[in-house]
């Protein structure tokens, strides 16, 4: 109940992310998530503990105010990444980088488990105060753009590029005629582009294919999240502990094929051919997991190539594709714009993941566990679906740029 609450509240987080993205520096929307958030946690985990004062309208209250300060930040960080890496290389970069959440996962549940044993309220308290100490960190320490520190933006950087592989001086241009377009003014900025309302960031292509995508992958790969130590648990028998470490080989396999497949992404230049690989090899992937055998090492083996088939995509469109997406050439000069985007691919899945909580708690009481990965099958198929035109559209400009390259040899 609290899960899809906070899922819906998201529904309304696409419009209050993006528009704090818009009006405030981005350094300014990421640390309350940090400093006011954590607050939340420990009250909603710990103080109810400890005077023994359990509400469940307090809960929700609680978990809403959650949902909507941690909602702001995830579109920031991608904003601050983008204002960092250009396209070029923006794939392995972004599929490393968006690790972090695989990694925080790995670590807040080697943390919890190992207070779990004191009571889960200590596990609410140590993520409060690493939340926290997170939050200071950034409000002292984050650079947002490389103009802070009087570097070159990335759009300066690119056009620079584009300049140098350009003659200085052809047949048909004087030399004093030539004008480079890469300059730097002492004491001015790049020009920003007027911010994009919400309505046009939904028009701009892809916004949409993918964000409805993103939320058919987001609610199995959440799902893993929320659901992966209670199956293990309860199909296996395996005690909590054991199976919330067990758990942590989903991540890791979605650390790797996020790199790994953002790195083929930018060898190709094109996203969709390789989450479409991807996917299709995850329904395949997930009719083996369903299958594991009461075998820890083969069903960590099994779980971590899930991951990576299902985490590495996941990871590519919440980051390196939204990234791409906030950037297009309409709306070139928007720093604005990769916020407002990536909050709307990001609280779409949201909403997705969300209601995807409800339907497999719904399934497995009802079915049992084998239908509950029918069902993530089918949604995975979903996200092949919703992104097919773009599948189409790419691998056909591949197939025609290496028909181009071979016959020009």
């Amino acid at each position: 109940m609290v899960v899809e609450v906070t899922g819906f509240l998201d529904l309304d987080s696409l419009g209050v992310s993006s528009s704090l993205a818009i009006s405030w520096d981005d350094c300014c929307v990421l640390h309350p998530p940090c400093l006011n958030a954590s607050p939340q946690v420990f009250v909603f985990g710990t103080v109810t503990e400890w005077l023994h004062f359990y509400n469940k309208g307090l809960y929700c209250c609680l978990w809403i105010v959650n949902g909507l300060l941690q909602s702001t930040g995830w579109p920031c960080v991608v904003a601050v990444m983008g204002n960092w890496f250009g396209k070029a290389g923006r794939g392995v970069v972004f599929g490393l980088w968006s690790a972090c959440a695989s990694v925080g996962n790995i670590l807040g549940a080697c943390l919890a488990s190992s207070v779990l044993q004191y009571g889960y309220e200590y596990a609410f308290l140590v993520t409060a105060a690493v939340q926290f100490a997170g939050g200071i960190i950034i409000f002292f320490g984050l650079l947002v753009s490389p103009e802070e520190i009087g570097l070159p933006g990335i759009e300066a950087e690119e056009n620079f590029e584009e300049d140098s592989h350009r003659p200085l001086i052809n047949d048909a241009e004087n030399e004093d005629e030539y004008e480079p377009n890469y300059s730097i003014q002492e004491g001015s900025t790049i020009a920003q582009v007027k911010a994009i309302s919400f309505y046009q960031a939904c028009c701009l292509p892809g916004v949409i294919p993918y964000s409805l995508a993103y939320a058919c992958l987001k609610l199995v790969n959440y799902s893993f999240f929320f659901w992966l130590p209670f199956y293990l648990s309860n199909n296996f028998g395996w005690k909590e502990a054991e199976a919330d470490k067990l758990s942590i080989w989903y991540d890791v396999g979605g650390i790797i094929g996020g790199t790994l497949q953002g790195f083929i992404s930018d060898v190709l230049q094109k996203r969709a051919p390789v989450l479409a690989l991807s996917l299709l090899l995850a329904v395949g992937s997930l009719v083996g997991y369903s299958r594991s055998p009461n075998d820890k090492s083969i069903n960590a083996l099994l779980m971590a190539v899930t991951g990576f088939f299902i985490g590495g995509p996941s990871n590519m469109i919440s980051s390196a594709i939204s990234a791409d997406l906030g950037r297009q050439e309409l709306i070139q000069g928007s720093s604005e714009a990769l916020a407002t985007v990536t909050g709307i691919v990001d609280g779409t899945g949201s909403i997705g993941a969300a209601v995807g909580q409800y339907l497999v708690s719904l399934i497995q009481d009802n079915l049992g566990w084998i239908w509950v990965f029918y069902f993530f099958i089918l949604m995975t198929s979903c996200t092949i679906l919703f992104i097919s035109p773009l599948i189409v559209r790419e691998t056909c400009y591949l197939m025609q740029r290496r028909q181009a390259h071979i016959l020009s040899e």
